[in-house]
């Protein structure tokens, strides 16, 4: 099953994330099958916070890629 997941990258404590598609059971830092966008939760309220490829991710999502509950919060 493939899911749609959020890759850490970055220092500690200022982590930033890649949005990303791979197998459900892989590691995060792992193979990616392709990447969606960024997150980025320290960027200030009046920037965007995410970057996200709305048309790949519809297209992950009709071939039957789950995102994770976060990841859903995150794209409404």
């Amino acid at each position: 099953m493939l899911k749609i997941k959020l890759q850490p990258t970055g220092k500690k404590h200022q982590r930033s994330y890649r949005i990303v598609v791979v197998e459900g059971k892989t590691k995060l830092s792992g193979s990616v099958l392709e990447t969606l966008g960024t997150y980025n939760p320290h960027e200030k309220e009046d920037q965007n916070k995410i970057v996200l490829n709305k048309t790949g991710y519809q297209s992950w999502l009709n071939k039957g890629a789950q995102p994770t509950d976060t990841i859903r919060k995150l794209v409404r």
